[in-house]
């Protein structure tokens, strides 16, 4: 599946991800904050259980439910 990846800070120095299907608007609900592009038209593995590097767990689960995935609070 390619992507489009965002990023913004968040408190004391971390980074959250949102992670949309190539093209696409970032959804309405997660316009609120300020995303970067971190990068563009990635491929990730539709079959992955967690993006490690993003800390983005069940991603296309996430996708398929919200139209985005995001960084994990836990």
């Amino acid at each position: 599946m390619r992507v489009d990846i965002y990023q913004r800070s968040g408190p004391n120095g971390s980074i959250s991800y949102l992670v949309v299907p190539e093209g696409r608007r970032i959804p309405e609900e997660a316009t609120s904050t300020e995303w970067q592009t971190s990068a563009s038209g990635m491929d990730i593995d539709e079959n992955t259980d967690d993006l490690q590097m993003l800390s983005i767990r069940s991603p296309a689960q996430q996708i398929d439910q919200k139209g985005y995935a995001i960084t994990s609070m836990y």
